[in-house]
């Protein structure tokens, strides 16, 4: 059995093909820090035989990044170029439940990161905070299978709706990226109420995480101003105040193009459609890339394989 093919020859468009190119470019920058990230941490791991918590939810989340941003660009690129070979039955429900497996735990491995790093950093006198403190580094493992179960519930929701799939014969219209329309009706509703309900908790514990995070950093650099205490210290608090402050509004904006995707997804390609596309390919990158420059480990080992600190010990080393 097939799934909807379809009835029209396949028109590969100028601006079909910009888009391609446009999402390819952001898909393979992303997957490229992404794996860095992996490589410098799976090295780390063999060095050391072992990893701390934060580092586990990294490894975790640049392999969910990695596999996200890789399976949802084939399914873009076959779907525009070749939508014979993925509109077929098996084929599509599987594209469609990795996709959003390792989108929802995308979502879940940076809330628990969020999540950990105010549960480690933030100082609050809280009975209950202060258990959470000492208890994070046993709580991370369950924490990073309750995240993996929550996407597989969604992955296995997105699979059964793409399993029986609503489709109309004009459902392949120039520049359309070959995405078959949905008639929207009952059957799609768990699908939609489940994954919103983990957009929704995921940004909230992200909110929740950051803002208590920021205020707790904030209070402690007005505390080491007022008794002159102006140092490295004082540095990397602003400096860790800047990276928590964008990596809020990066997310902030990823939580609006999701629920606009949700909104969007019924209607063919158009300019609002490929803006969401565009931020939410890019997403997974740039809060990599913020990541990256937040942890000194990463940093120095990034800044190691690029030319430009290369070309700058030469400079040094010719004066």
């Amino acid at each position: 059995m097939e799934a909807c093919h379809p009835t029209q020859q396949y028109n590969v468009t100028s601006y079909g093909v910009l888009n391609v190119s446009i999402i390819t470019l952001e898909a393979f920058a992303g997957m490229w820090i992404n794996a860095f990230i992996v490589c410098v941490l799976c090295i780390a791991c063999v060095k050391k035989k072992t990893l701390n918590s934060n580092e586990k939810i990294l490894l975790l989340l640049g392999c969910s990044r990695f596999w996200y941003l890789c399976i949802a660009w084939i399914y873009k690129f076959l779907s525009f170029i070749y939508p014979n070979y993925l509109y077929v039955h098996t084929i599509l429900q599987l594209a469609v439940f990795f996709q959003a497996f390792f989108d929802h735990c995308n979502l879940w491995f940076s809330a628990s990161l969020c999540g950990f790093y105010c549960i480690k950093i933030a100082t609050f006198r809280n009975r209950f905070f202060i258990y959470l403190k000492l208890k994070i580094d046993r709580m991370v493992p369950w924490l990073l299978l309750g995240s993996g179960i929550l996407a597989l519930a969604v992955g296995i929701v997105a699979y059964d709706v793409a399993d029986t799939p609503h489709c109309n014969s004009n459902s392949t219209g120039q520049g359309n990226f070959g995405t078959a329309n949905i008639k929207m009706d009952k059957h799609f509703f768990p699908s939609f109420f489940l994954a919103g309900f983990e957009y929704a908790a995921s940004f909230m514990a992200v909110i929740f995480s950051a803002v208590f995070l920021l205020f707790s950093l904030w209070r402690h650099k007005c505390t080491m101003q007022t008794n002159s205490m102006k140092d490295l210290s004082m540095d990397a608090h602003i400096r860790a105040m800047k990276s928590i402050f964008s990596f809020l509004v990066v997310y902030s904006i990823n939580f609006v193009c999701l629920v606009l995707n949700m909104v969007y997804v019924t209607k063919k390609l158009n300019h609002m459609t490929f803006l969401i596309l565009v931020f939410q390919y890019i997403f997974p990158g740039l809060h990599s890339l913020v990541l990256v420059f937040s942890n000194p480990k990463l940093e120095k080992a990034l800044l190691k394989i690029l030319p430009l600190e290369r070309s700058v010990k030469r400079k040094v080393c010719m004066s």
